[in-house]
């Protein structure tokens, strides 16, 4: 088992999280319960993943828990560019959320690599 509070990819996504409410609480409120919601859950999905596959018995398990926080992690990327695509977002905005998320996803590729083997 891994202390997930320790591991920088869960400390990084958390503020991810924080950003990612701080940016969706500009947006209009006709979107609160559609796009804010689904950038909001995804970006949540993140760190709890990496928690909860951090408390699994097996380095397999975690793996495949960083797989979910992955795919949330990309999900999260969509919904950034139909933010920008729907003018809720400017480039500079877009560009400064996708290299958190691009980082995230970096140290999430990094852990699973290490995780099955592969460093």
């Amino acid at each position: 088992m891994h202390n997930f509070r320790e591991l920088k990819v869960w400390q990084k996504s958390r503020l991810l999280v924080k950003e990612v409410y701080i940016l969706t609480a500009e947006y209009p409120t006709t979107e609160k319960y559609n796009l804010c919601s689904q950038m909001q859950s995804c970006a949540v999905s993140i760190p709890s993943n990496i928690a909860e596959g951090s408390g699994r018995s097996t380095d397999v398990d975690f793996a495949r828990f960083l797989d979910i926080s992955m795919g949330s992690s990309h999900e999260l990327e969509s919904q950034l560019f139909l933010s920008f695509d729907l003018g809720y977002v400017s480039q500079e905005k877009l560009d400064l959320f996708l290299e958190m998320v691009w980082e995230v996803q970096k140290m999430i590729t990094g852990l699973i690599n290490k995780l099955r083997g592969k460093q």
